[in-house]
């Protein structure tokens, strides 16, 4: 009933096919060949943009660098190379300063400039040729929770340590 109802709800051209390899709905439009995971919608797309940089580890969906690399890391090492690698770019708190009231201190180009070096030389995701930018996405586009975190932070605002099947990532929203 549920996926009837996502059928009928589909903008134009798009349709509901299943994934051979993981036995998953997705949506794919007829039109641009497109496909994403979540179900499309008429409504305006929401364009972002971020940069990241991603620590696989021995569990994740491809647990291969970029650089053909086996990763031989745990989720728990991954996660603490994220944590350090974001108090690499905004520090440490002092007193009783919290992490936003830190990271809101030092001008964005900065940060940015920071980000782009360490995600060129520590993210094992290919973007890393790019200092970890991603470019534009829309919703759909990338792996929910990774979405998800990208939504809730402001322009030149970066996360904490963000959970995919991908590893752990820590995201710089540019736009």
């Amino acid at each position: 009933m549920e996926q009837q109802q996502q059928r009928s709800a589909l903008p134009p051209n798009w349709e509901v096919r299943t994934s051979k390899s993981r036995g998953m709905d997705y949506y794919f439009n007829r039109v641009t060949g497109e496909s994403v995971w979540e179900p499309p919608s008429a409504e305006k797309e929401v364009e972002m943009r971020a940069s990241h940089i991603l620590a696989k580890h021995i569990k994740s969906r491809n647990p291969m660098s970029w650089k053909k690399v086996p990763v031989e890391r745990t989720p728990e090492e991954a996660e603490a190379k994220v944590r350090d690698l974001r108090q690499q770019i905004i520090g440490k708190p002092v007193g009783d300063e919290t992490e936003e009231e830190l990271e809101a201190r030092i001008p964005a180009k900065e940060k940015l400039a920071r980000f782009a070096k360490l995600a060129a030389e520590e993210s094992d995701c290919s973007s890393a040729k790019h200092n970890g930018d991603l470019g534009f996405f829309g919703r759909g586009k990338m792996q929910k929770a990774f979405e998800q975190a990208v939504l809730s932070l402001k322009v030149g605002q970066i996360s904490g340590p963000v959970k995919s099947d991908s590893g752990y990532h820590i995201i710089f929203r540019t736009k």
